[in-house]
């Protein structure tokens, strides 16, 4: 199982209708196969998520954040971890809002 406690991801790439930007830092614990993360930057005032890691890394995740606008904002992820060269994490993330326009997105984390 791929260990994320107290790695830090910054976005490299994402969808038109994500909020995150290469200024949001998500800061990941994790205890067993119980993940956490606390996350805010560029549009994110204050975010939270929670997810269950499995065997191969893989999260499943839900996620709930404040924008710069005020707004609650909800949703859910799939998160894919690649181990890269330099033994630093890539995660390819799929994930669609569960608020809002219920619309759904694609994202690049990259281990800082």
């Amino acid at each position: 199982m791929v260990n994320y406690n107290n790695k830090r991801f910054r976005p490299v790439s994402s969808s038109d209708n994500s909020e995150t930007t290469s200024a949001t830092i998500f800061i990941y614990k994790q205890n067993e196969s119980i993940l956490t993360s606390t996350y805010s930057g560029g549009n994110i005032i204050e975010g939270h998520l929670i997810g269950i890691v499995n065997e191969n890394g893989v999260i499943n995740m839900r996620y709930h954040q404040v924008n710069k606008k005020g707004e609650l904002m909800t949703g859910t992820c799939i998160s894919t971890p690649k181990i890269n060269e330099n033994g630093k994490i890539t995660l390819y993330e799929s994930w669609q809002w569960r608020s809002g326009n219920l619309s759904k997105g694609t994202s690049i984390l990259e281990e800082i």
